[in-house]
């Protein structure tokens, strides 16, 4: 193990990570000029945005299990070819119809790259420098997520929104070329033929209904018998997939790692936040495009401060975090993400005022989330066991889609018609609420365990351990 070639592995990693975690949100940008294109109402159309969301989060559980049993590697490489192939039919799609059935299928090839990535990146690290490695790759996939408005606004004019889709099919075969002669095949040693399909079913089918009540709450109505039902039956299925878990031998989700302070404290901290910084990537768009009238490209270019210094943050937070603690760093970093965007709910004109008003704002804002985004990944996968690293970084993944699907899912309901400035500030409120919370979740309850949780795979579980 070499720190330089954990770095090429990571590189690689983030190529197809970013692409995945890209094309979540920009998508958003594309909307107008796919509804104008195809020529068929908002709401059946809105499952372009809706089904990957839904697919992506359902999928996860079950494709790190599938990661750890088949091969990481082998996983990875079939998740890049998929996403590849959807994304070309998202780009070709002829019909609204087949545009969404194409993009279910890109989430699943997302989904099935996810936690095979963070699986194949964490080996090639030392425990103390794994926060610094994770720091990378959770920053690379959150701020994909809020650059994809960015170069989606810059690219749109120039290649229209099909375009958007068919530039992912040569970073794609990139990181095929330079994975296939640097990554190294890893799987779950105690992890013995098929992977419990009982389990992957209620898994897939839990998060698939309740995330589907989280996204489609305010436009079918929050008490509607479908939301009710969804939200039931999901539930339902998830509590069922619990007790399966806790009684089977090799289960898709490993109840024990829950155990673990760092592993619970370290995703209840992702959910909150991340249910906060998706809500800030949608608010700031339908700001800047509703309020201000910023056309697509003015909204991408506004909005690039923000992602850029978080970029620039997010590696230092990492090693900083392995130097001093997680909670030294992600602590201060919600104070900050929290404080930039109340300063946009109290001050924040309805006539432009960009470099004045926001660009400061959102500065402070970037650099919060650098602190924070990334290294709450690390704080709940850092010191997991080898074999439980593709299990771990698939629930993490999971949590924050469910927590992106929530805060947009409020914001949305808060912000109505969109045309009201004091529901932005609202909006904004909310935001800088969920961050605040992620900070005292943070500060309050997390402690990293005594010694790394690292240990042989045939020693059975991992133990609780703080």
């Amino acid at each position: 193990m070499t720190v330089a070639r954990g770095w090429k592995v990571l590189f690689v990693a983030s190529i197809a990570v970013f692409l995945v975690a890209m094309d979540v949100t920009i998508v958003n940008i594309a909307f107008p000029q796919i509804l104008a294109d195809f020529d068929t109402d908002r709401a059946g159309l809105s499952w372009v945005l809706s089904g990957y969301n839904i697919a992506f989060a359902a999928c996860l559980l079950t494709s790190g299990r599938l990661a750890d049993r088949f091969g990481r590697r082998r996983v990875f490489f079939i998740g890049i070819w998929i996403f590849t192939a959807a994304s070309a039919l998202c780009g070709l799609a002829p019909n609204a119809e087949m545009l969404v059935a194409a993009r279910i299928l890109q989430a699943m090839g997302g989904a099935l790259i996810m936690p095979a990535s963070l699986a194949l990146v964490l080996p090639e690290f030392p425990v103390e420098r794994r926060s610094a490695a994770i720091g990378v790759w959770g920053a690379v996939g959150g701020l994909s997520a809020a650059a994809g408005p960015v170069i989606g606004g810059s690219l749109i004019d120039i290649i229209e929104w099909r375009g958007l889709f068919f530039i992912n099919a040569p970073a794609c075969l990139a990181a095929y070329l330079f994975g296939r002669r640097l990554l190294v095949e890893s799987r779950d040693p105690n992890a013995t033929g098929l992977p419990d399909i009982g389990g992957a079913v209620l898994a897939t089918a839990g998060v698939a209904l309740f995330v589907l009540g989280i996204v489609e709450g305010d436009r079918w109505g929050w008490g509607s018998a479908r939301i009710v039902g969804a939200f039931a039956a999901g539930v339902l299925l998830l509590l069922a997939f619990t007790i399966r878990c806790g009684r089977i031998d090799d289960p898709v989700l490993d109840l024990d790692l829950f155990r673990a302070r760092f592993f619970s404290v370290g995703n209840a901290t992702s959910l909150v936040f991340s249910a906060g910084f998706f809500a800030m990537i949608f608010v700031n768009v339908q700001f800047l495009t509703g309020v201000w009238g910023y056309d697509a490209t003015g909204t991408g270019l506004a909005i690039a401060p923000g992602p850029l210094m978080a970029a620039l943050v997010a590696a230092p937070a990492g090693r900083l975090a392995d130097r001093l603690g997680h909670r030294i760093v992600i602590v201060p970093g919600t104070i900050l993400f929290a404080a930039g965007v109340a300063a946009a709910a109290l001050w924040l004109p309805s006539e432009p005022a960009y470099w004045s008003r926001y660009f400061p704002m959102f500065l402070v804002t970037g650099f919060g989330v650098g602190l924070t985004i990334s290294t709450s990944n690390a704080a709940s996968n850092a010191f997991l066991p080898p074999d439980r690293f593709a299990m771990g970084g698939a629930l993490n993944s999971t949590v924050r889609q469910v927590g992106a699907a929530l805060g947009i899912a409020i914001v949305v309901a808060v912000l109505g018609d969109g045309t009201a400035t004091g529901s932005f500030d609202d909006a904004f409120t909310f935001v800088a609420v969920a961050g605040l919370l992620a900070g005292l979740l943070m500060w309050a309850l997390y402690r990293p365990p005594i010694a790394p949780a690292v240990r042989p795979v045939s020693e059975g579980p991992v133990a609780a351990v703080s």
